[in-house]
């Protein structure tokens, strides 16, 4: 008696753990299989960019992408596929064309380098204006030039009390969680290569 009493426990275990196991199985197919609806949008944004995060300080690309300000440079980021690299550990410096400085550039130039053939210029026109460090204003009359985060330096004169870099004159200063934003008023390019 003992002997069947002890296989029907054991058989009743093993079902038991089958169908405890195969529950985890379902659940976990269920959470990882992806959508086959995914768009080539929702693909594009990823990386620590697209992370939403509303209590942590904002990064210079978000100080950007809340300023009504900058929305052309926004643009431009997305276009270049550059929105990863502003929200990196940095610090970073960014100087901010507002959307009165691209306005200034002849007429077209905008749109033009928004197409997407004009990527690679775009990107090494924006990475013009950023610069590895968290520097004040004040600090960057110290400076005569910064390497920028396209392997070119930029120039640093001060005139009648004002910091400009790369011929654009910073207007205001934001810090962020990751370094700092120089709102400038004129788009840096970068000089011409040799």
């Amino acid at each position: 008696m003992k002997r069947p009493k002890k296989l029907i426990i054991l058989g009743v275990s093993f079902l038991l753990l089958g169908i405890v196991s195969n529950c985890k199985n379902e659940a976990k197919t269920d959470t990882s299989t992806a959508s086959p609806a995914a768009t080539t949008d929702e693909a594009k944004e990823e990386g620590q960019a697209f992370i939403e995060d509303d209590v942590s300080t904002p990064n210079v690309l978000d100080i950007a992408i809340g300023s009504p300000d900058h929305t052309t440079l926004v643009a431009a980021v997305q276009a270049a596929d550059l929105e990863n690299v502003l929200v990196n550990a940095g610090p970073l410096m960014v100087f901010a064309p507002t959307n009165e400085a691209f306005a200034a550039l002849p007429e077209g130039t905008v749109e033009d380098l928004l197409k997407p053939e004009n990527k690679d210029a775009l990107a090494n026109i924006l990475k013009y204006h950023v610069t590895p460090g968290n520097y004040s204003k004040e600090l960057l009359m110290k400076f005569k030039k910064l390497g920028q985060a396209n392997d070119q330096s930029a120039p640093v004169e001060v005139k009648e009390g004002e910091v400009y870099v790369g011929g654009a004159k910073i207007i205001a200063s934001v810090n962020a969680g990751n370094g700092i934003v120089h709102v400038v008023d004129k788009v840096m390019l970068p000089p011409a290569e040799e």
